[in-house]
């Protein structure tokens, strides 16, 4: 019954935070050591993350229709194939900072009170953009490459990757709806590719992971319950950058940055 327990709260937390800009790795983290699995779900957490990228697919399925018809030749070619090339470009950065440091990084996620402090990090990022003017630019080359950049720094756990890219569309004057569009559509293709890499690695290592004795079904549950939490959190995100209040989010994240800081 805890196992069960567990897997539904950190299926939980991984929607809402996965999209919502408060660094779903962090509260990964956190929520693992609070539970007692800061050992293990190594495994869980592949499958939590490819729930919420079921997510993104799902909200964004026209989008992505258009966007594969159009590299096929379909609709708009030229248009959607720039857009295909935006992103290819936005995905860059963060490639060669994760194979360089994927073991620091991995490393770094032991440490609860490092979390907490990426996580003030985040807020302060985040509570800066309520001094940057608004905008309805779209997403050009060399903004879509500054928001890869923003990606990569957001490797580091505690740092939000939404919230960062977002930043980053902000400061570019990028306009509400098409910084969302764009910011989890370049992630997409990472995710699925960390997830893939992730998978194989679990089931070839000579020592079994920790975690992974979490039975089939309870997996699946917990990635349903990550798509579904997810998809409601992207529909709330994307309504909240239409309006003044996503600095909001950096008060969460400096308050549960300190308390992380000073309680674990």
């Amino acid at each position: 019954m805890s196992e069960f327990l567990n897997v539904t709260l950190l299926g939980v937390l991984q929607g809402v935070a996965e999209f919502l800009p408060i660094s779903s790795s962090g509260h990964l983290v956190i929520g693992q050591h609070l539970l007692g699995m800061e050992e293990g779900g190594l495994r869980l957490n592949v499958v939590l993350h490819f729930g919420t990228l079921l997510a993104v697919f799902f909200y964004y399925r026209k989008r992505i229709l258009a966007l594969t018809l159009g590299i096929f030749g379909f609709g708009d070619a030229a248009g959607e194939r720039i857009y295909a090339a935006k992103l290819i470009l936005a995905a860059l950065p963060a490639i060669p900072v994760y194979f360089l440091f994927k073991e620091p990084l991995e490393a770094m996620t032991a440490n609860a009170r490092m979390v907490g402090a990426l996580l003030m990090f985040t807020g302060a990022i985040l509570k800066g953009t309520r001094y940057l003017p608004r905008g309805e630019k779209p997403v050009s080359f060399l903004r879509a490459f500054m928001m890869g950049c923003a990606q990569a720094v957001a490797l580091l756990p505690g740092i939000s990757r939404s919230g960062m890219t977002l930043a980053s569309a902000r400061a570019g004057r990028v306009g509400a709806e098409e910084a969302a569009a764009f910011s989890f559509l370049m992630s997409s293709p990472l995710i699925l590719g960390g997830t893939l890499l992730e998978t194989i690695e679990i089931f070839t290592e000579q020592t079994p992971s920790a975690g992974e004795d979490v039975p089939p079904l309870l997996l699946a549950w917990g990635a349903v319950l990550a798509a579904t939490v997810g998809y409601f959190s992207l529909v709330l995100l994307v309504r909240t950058l239409s309006g003044q209040r996503f600095w909001w989010f950096g008060c969460y994240c400096l308050a549960a940055g300190l308390l992380t800081v000073c309680l674990l």
